[in-house]
């Protein structure tokens, strides 16, 4: 626990239009954040670089899982890892990204902590990204001027460098539906069994008919700069 809390400055814009504002008219200024997990490991590091925070955390509009249509799942970008655990229909037709979220953390950061913010960290050794890519996950990208929607695939650029604008948030997850997927295998391997950081991490899926695969995905996280969908 560090003695002293550096300078720093934070706001709360009472909408996500107002904050989306901000984020037009001052392009790199303000860093946006969510659950606020990871700010708190810097902070208590002493890596806490930037000095100015745009909180995102209350916007309602951020938050939920949707059955928009037959053919995909939306997830609000503020989700927190609980309430992927509380649903039903994720832990039914995605239990990869179920599985991912009880490996994250604490009980406590998986109160607090959302998808979206585990994205845009963009570490390498994140939980969920590997099952995300394994479900073809697609992003919307949002900023005062409208939307965007990316593959997860096509998000990271580098390490901790993505395709997102200095403008633009991540405000929700489409993930389609993959009834054909019928066997998925998920693991964690790290230091230990709770509250570790993954030193690799593996997510898989296949469908198969009359004994034979007929498509598979795997994905891994901890094991590049970003997390990588093997192909080959």
């Amino acid at each position: 626990m560090r003695a002293f809390i550096p300078d720093y400055q934070m706001i709360a814009p009472a909408t996500l239009a107002a904050a989306l504002h901000v984020l037009k008219n001052e392009p790199g200024v303000w860093k946006p954040f969510a659950g606020g997990t990871d700010l708190m490991v810097l902070l208590d590091a002493g890596k806490l670089d930037d000095k100015r925070y745009l909180s995102l955390r209350h916007f309602a509009e951020l938050r939920g899982i949707a059955e928009l249509s037959s053919d995909h799942v939306t997830i609000g970008a503020l989700t927190t890892y609980t309430d992927v655990l509380r649903s039903s229909l994720l832990c039914a037709e995605f239990p990869l990204l179920a599985r991912a979220a009880r490996e994250t953390g604490s009980v406590a950061t998986q109160n607090r902590g959302t998808l979206g913010g585990n994205i845009v960290n963009a570490s390498p050794a994140a939980d969920s990204p590997p099952a995300l890519l394994v479900y073809n996950a697609e992003l919307e990208l949002l900023s005062s001027g409208g939307s965007r929607w990316i593959r997860y695939s096509d998000f990271h650029t580098g390490y901790k460098t993505m395709n997102l604008r200095s403008d633009e948030i991540v405000a929700r997850i489409r993930l389609p539906r993959n009834g054909q997927m019928g066997r998925q295998y998920y693991r964690k391997v790290g230091t230990r069994k709770a509250q570790a950081v993954s030193k690799v991490c593996f997510a898989g899926a296949c469908s198969m008919e009359t004994g034979r695969v007929i498509e598979a995905r795997i994905a891994l996280g901890s094991v590049a700069p970003v997390p990588l969908r093997c192909r080959q």
